[in-house]
């Protein structure tokens, strides 16, 4: 299966014609060998690929696309992806893609708008997408995505369950419990909150877990402290905290300042520094958790009691669920809620 320097094969990118007229099959035969199907002989199988290596014959996506009417693309609608949680989503959706011979067309937007999230999803309709993954973080992202019908199957990822739109969540409200609980069984007689941005759907449900824990134990329930998910954000909110702690237990009528609960590990980095700078000991002084389990947070001075979410069976759980209506027709609403994980280390301890 030689070919010389004169064949018009090697002037051009090759045709699955010419693979056919190498191995002396027909078009359809090389054609099911590509597509996996069972019923080519195996010594026929054998040889179609041996000259698919020979020749270097690629795949052109594109004619397959106009032939088949298929793409085999997913669209991902995401906000803020330099934030940990909305990064490590679009990376678990990538990856499961990947699994399932899918590519990925990503649009990321600052914030998502109504009118910027119509936009991403024409953008995406017009590329040819056969679904889409929306990450929703936010209320007013959630509004805009009941008002629109876009032309193929949607997703979501923490658009909460008040939408007709299949999606999939971890319960952030089981975390916050989880921490919450852990420092109340730790010995505190209350835990203070740092909280994410109001309209945001995981902070809510965060502060919503953290609230019950402690109505439930019969615990005072302090204001929470709101941030906007940044290191400088947490510090401030640190420095408020650290100056309650000096001012006495009880100082204005509020409960003593001896545990914290933030709602992510950015924002706890910065209360560390704040109450470090202040001159009190984590934990011996003040305990303090996060929420996220982000790659440096077991490298925190001392490493940091958080709630680890699972990213990777989030994107597998969004593809599987958006396969089931791009391949397999289905319909109706499914919802999928995944469990996190407290993850304990250092930070935190029974209050002195």
């Amino acid at each position: 299966m030689s070919q010389t320097a004169e064949d018009p094969a090697r002037r051009r990118s090759p045709t699955m014609a010419d693979v056919a007229r190498l191995v002396g099959v027909s078009h359809q035969t090389v054609s099911r060998v590509l597509s996996g199907h069972p019923n080519v002989r195996e010594g026929t199988r054998a040889e179609v690929l041996r000259a698919i290596e020979e020749l270097g014959y690629r795949r052109n996506s594109s004619a397959r696309a106009l032939a088949t009417r298929r793409t085999r693309t997913l669209g991902v609608v995401a906000c803020n992806t330099t934030l940990f949680g909305p990064a490590s989503t679009l990376a678990g959706l990538e990856e499961a893609a990947r699994a399932e011979g899918y590519l990925v067309s990503a649009v990321s937007l600052r914030r998502l708008s109504p009118q910027g999230l119509a936009q991403a999803l024409a953008h995406l309709g017009e590329w040819g997408v056969e679904g889409v993954v929306v990450i929703v973080p936010q209320r007013e992202a959630v509004s805009a995505l009941a008002a629109l019908r876009p032309p193929f199957p949607v997703v979501t990822v923490e658009g909460g369950h008040d939408l007709e739109i299949s999606g999939v969540s971890v319960d952030q409200a089981l975390g916050a419990r989880l921490v919450t609980g852990h420092l109340l069984a730790a010995g505190h007689t209350t835990v203070w909150h740092v909280a994410g941005p109001p309209d945001w759907l995981e902070a809510g449900a965060r502060t919503a877990g953290w609230r019950a824990v402690l109505e439930e134990a019969g615990a005072p329930v302090p204001a929470p402290l709101v941030g906007d998910w940044t290191p400088l954000s947490g510090y401030r909110a640190g420095q408020e905290l650290a100056g309650r702690v000096l001012a006495g237990p009880g100082h204005g009528g509020d409960p003593e300042v001896t545990a914290v609960f933030v709602a992510n590990d950015q924002m706890a980095l910065g209360v560390l520094r704040a109450l470090r700078e202040a001159g009190l000991a984590v934990p011996g002084r003040v305990a303090v958790a996060g929420f996220d389990d982000i790659p440096e947070s077991e490298f925190f001075a001392p490493p940091l009691t958080t709630v680890r979410q699972d990213f990777t069976e989030v994107g597998r759980a969004s593809i599987r669920l958006l396969l089931d209506q791009v391949e397999g027709g289905a319909t109706g609403t499914r919802r999928v809620v995944i469990d996190p994980h407290l993850i304990v280390r250092g930070s935190t301890s029974t209050p002195v």
